[in-house]
């Protein structure tokens, strides 16, 4: 018997706790089992299972290997997965979560031009603002502007986060176009709220000059983003927009960048956005591709 059938069966009598049911799940005979699971145990030297008329049990030993085994049949699955998908399309599923603001400003685009070109792929995009970890959820991809250490995960960054001070036309013309560090609290200002930030003051840079400022009081506030943004466009107030957001707007004519010779330091969610991945699934060419994906559509945008 080979070593991955033999590991199979026992991955499978440890987690079903009996040979009958693991024999029924995979189609085999419950001997079978009893003799792969006996293989394994003659070459340890040790028994991976205590055994008694009414139940089995895994020894301290059982344990261990059970983790190791099933480390090793999944990396075979996606070895597996990896070379039949080198010699046809990208197929399977790809799951995936993000904050809701990536969405319009560049997910949207980056996944429909994915699935278009490979169309026996199936995306599942969970959109939330509270961070899903890419362990526990499950998830193939992350993308993230926020904290990142994380054990067992690669992130890469794929752009910067930099932030800009924009207003709509509209508002400009309402209430001048004059926005300085001497008048910026009489102007309506439009501010994200989140636990990450600081509620009181925002720091700016001119070359080498780091400037304190006090933040206003806001004329809107919210914990949503997507809802600034859109008082942000209807003339609302002045608002600090990371540029991956601002740029299809700036582009259109529908936003304008205000103090340009002044940048805001990246506030708690850091200075890029990252994609992040567990690491046994960086060489998994699904992921790879959207990551190509990704990185194709900053390179196109930030020419």
């Amino acid at each position: 018997m080979d070593k991955m059938s033999a590991l199979t069966m026992f991955v499978a009598t440890a987690e079903q706790g009996n040979f009958s049911r693991a024999a029924d799940l995979l189609g085999k005979t419950p001997s079978a089992l009893t003799k792969a699971v006996a293989q394994l145990e003659e070459e340890l030297g040790t028994r991976l299972f205590d055994r008694t008329t009414r139940r089995m049990a895994l020894t301290e030993a059982g344990r261990i290997y059970l983790e190791g085994a099933r480390q090793a049949l999944m990396q075979l699955q996606l070895a597996t997965e990896d070379v039949e998908q080198l010699q046809h399309e990208l197929r399977g599923d790809l799951r995936i979560t993000a904050p809701p603001s990536f969405a319009p400003a560049f997910l949207n685009r980056v996944c429909c031009r994915f699935l278009t070109a490979h169309p026996q792929v199936k995306l599942e995009v969970d959109l939330s603002d509270n961070f899903e970890d890419p362990v526990d959820g499950g998830y193939d991809l992350a993308l993230r502007d926020g904290p990142i250490d994380l054990p067992g995960v690669i992130a890469q960054p794929v752009v910067e986060n930099q932030m800009l001070l924009c207003a709509s036309p509209a508002y400009l013309a309402r209430k001048g176009e004059d926005v300085s560090l001497d008048n910026y609290q009489q102007h309506d200002w439009l501010i994200f709220r989140h636990p990450l930030l600081n509620r009181h003051f925002w720091w700016v840079k001119q070359g080498e000059q780091r400037i304190r400022l006090t933040q206003p009081t806001p004329r809107v506030a919210s914990d949503n983003y997507d809802f600034l943004l859109a008082c942000l466009l209807d003339g609302q107030g002045l608002q600090f927009i990371p540029q991956w957001s601002a740029a299809p707007y700036l582009a259109r004519g529908e936003l304008v960048e205000l103090m340009p010779q002044y940048w805001r330091e990246p506030s708690a969610f850091g200075p890029w956005i990252y994609v992040l991945y567990l690491a046994h699934r960086r060489n998994t060419r699904k992921v790879k591709v959207f990551i190509d994906y990704l990185k194709a559509h900053w390179q196109e945008h930030q020419a």
